[in-house]
């Protein structure tokens, strides 16, 4: 049964592409994180939904990006693609929980509360809030999309609530912005360290095409959805940042609690102390739909692997009542959970969270770099008619894409200013990369020769 339309799956981008964890991280540049948006919106958001759709089209199906790599380029690249998508996940989605962290522990005492820095406390929470959204879904999109719903809602509450906190903070008496940081004489004032992450923030249109059996009426659900979810994320980026930026100086943003600290510093100054604990609520409301929407998503490309034989078979079966790839859910828990339970050894919280952050970046990338360069060979063959935009608008969307993936890739291995250990870091960053691309081949091979022995 074909589960999600049209406001399904605005609801579904949009928790999948807001994610305000992210906000702080990027909005510790100062004001001049504006332009960074600017550039991703117009370089990388918008030729990533012409892609989406065009390739959707042309390549109907479940799978989305790890399908349009292997009909473009062959079984290789598609497992490729499709392992670097779900890898992503491993790592995002932890950061994602990572952020409850922060959230909570204002719940629980505020800003000096040292529930926040308590492995046990990031243990359990962490851990539960991801089986409840695992196990959600297992049974099946009709129950899972109520939890993506459900967060997108929050997301876009919240940022209503920054903009109007922001809003009044502005118009009150004695309030002052150093709007100057806006402007930047040179290239080296450009925050480009930070390229990479706010790539990866506006990654997630093709979240709908990977569930394309899903969808009711994809020829008419896509585009409508695609075009009224983008540009609501796109807007609501831009809004938290700016509200961010007005309320807190760059200099005392934290990266995981800074979205807090900017709505308890402006609702307190405005007499509105009250409003900190349903935002905080909501907050979790909304990074539960962002791994709902994530899980969901990273699944399925390892039940297309599944089927496709380059992974184990059993990722492959669905679950006999709830129609849900639920073994590799399952999986996708399992493993997603010794990634958290790996994050209490070696770094700090603030180090951890960024190298995590990173490490997705350089990982969802190197799949974009496949969607784009798959829409590149299609438009350039002239093989093919296009099916939505103009060949010179897929053309100049294609190529404008994948330099700005490549630049996004190049960008995640620049330590930010939030990072105490560079060596580390980096050596983090090159020896997790390396390795995982290394396993991924070794696989691949190992499979292949099964296969052919058989």
């Amino acid at each position: 049964m074909r589960a999600l339309g049209v406001a399904d799956l605005t609801w579904l981008y949009l928790v999948a592409v807001v994610n305000l964890n992210f906000v702080p991280v990027v909005a510790a540049d100062g004001l001049r994180a504006v332009w960074l948006w600017l550039a991703a919106i117009l370089c990388f958001f918008l030729p990533q939904g012409i892609a989406v759709l065009e390739l959707a089209e042309r390549m109907p199906g479940e799978g989305g990006l790890y399908l349009w790599a292997k009909e473009t380029y062959g079984d290789f690249h598609g497992f490729m693609c499709g392992w670097c998508y779900w890898l992503t996940n491993m790592f995002f989605v932890p950061s994602l929980l990572f952020y409850v962290t922060g959230v909570t522990a204002y719940m629980g005492g505020g800003a000096g509360s040292g529930l926040g820095k308590s492995r046990l406390f990031f243990f359990i929470l962490t851990n539960a809030l991801l089986w409840v959204t695992v196990l959600a879904n297992v049974r099946g999109l009709g129950v899972g999309k109520w939890v993506n719903n459900i967060g997108g809602i929050g997301a876009l509450t919240i940022t209503i609530t920054l903009l109007a906190l922001a809003g009044m903070s502005l118009m009150k008496s004695g309030h002052a912005t150093d709007w100057s940081g806006l402007s930047f004489r040179s290239l080296a004032d450009f925050p480009l360290p930070t390229l990479g992450v706010v790539c990866l923030a506006m990654v997630g249109l093709e979240v709908g095409p990977v569930m394309g059996d899903e969808v009711h009426d994809p020829r008419r659900t896509f585009p409508r959805s695609i075009l009224v979810g983008g540009s609501l994320c796109a807007l609501a980026y831009m809004v938290s940042t700016l509200s961010l930026a007005v309320a807190m100086p760059k200099d005392e943003m934290a990266v995981v609690q800074g979205m807090m600290q900017a709505i308890d510093k402006m609702s307190g100054g405005l007499g509105l102390a009250a409003l900190v604990m349903p935002a905080a609520i909501l907050m979790v409301v909304s990074i539960v739909g962002s791994t709902s929407a994530w899980v969901n998503g990273s699944a399925r490309i390892l039940f297309v692997s599944g089927l496709d034989r380059y992974l184990p078979q059993g990722l492959g079966k669905v679950h006999p009542r709830f129609g849900s790839p639920y073994v590799a859910l399952l999986m996708f828990g399992a493993l997603a959970s010794a990634v958290i339970t790996m994050s209490f050894v070696g770094a700090g919280v603030r180090d951890a969270y960024v190298t995590l952050l990173d490490l997705s970046v350089a990982l969802q990338m190197i799949s974009y770099l496949y969607l784009f360069a798959s829409l590149v060979r299609r438009v350039f063959s002239g093989s093919e008619r296009p099916a939505y935009f103009r060949r010179g608008v897929l053309r100049v969307a294609s190529v404008v894409g994948f330099t700005m993936s490549l630049a996004g890739f190049a960008t995640a291995f620049i330590p930010s200013g939030q990072i105490s250990s560079i060596w580390a870091f980096e050596l983090k960053m090159f020896l997790t990369l390396g390795l995982l691309l290394a396993v991924a081949v070794g696989l691949f091979i190992y499979e292949k020769r099964r296969q052919a022995a058989d």
